[in-house]
């Protein structure tokens, strides 16, 4: 059972580095709370994560590796907003999810808006 776990933590961590910044939203969004998000994964994770603090903002991890990689890696704690095109710190950006869970990261509610209005 740990092997099963731990392969499957390991594909959805390749899944997720993989997808890069690059990777477009589909369909509308849904805002998620902050803590409740893997900032590593990218992913809604359906229950709170461990807050990791760094320079007094708040990132958020689901497991010990993930906490190192945000402790460690400045470019792990920035995403690109799909409507501005602006880079935008994790800790104090609007996340929002589609419906598989992956989110995504915006410099306001606005933006949001701007954003789910095309499927209204």
């Amino acid at each position: 059972m740990r092997k099963a776990t731990a392969l499957l933590f390991t594909l959805l961590f390749a899944t997720a580095v993989f997808a890069g910044d690059d990777a477009k939203p589909s369909g509308k969004l849904t805002r998620v709370e902050t803590k409740m998000v893997c900032m590593i994964n990218e992913h809604a994770m359906g229950k709170e994560q461990i807050p990791i603090e760094i320079e007094g903002r708040t990132y958020y991890g689901c497991c010990e590796m993930c906490k190192k990689a945000l402790a460690a890696d400045a470019a792990k704690r920035v995403a690109v907003d799909p409507v501005s095109g602006k880079q935008v710190d994790k800790a104090t950006a609007v996340i929002a999810s589609q419906e598989d869970g992956r989110v995504f990261y915006f410099e306001s509610e606005a933006n949001l808006a701007k954003y789910n209005k095309q499927y209204e």
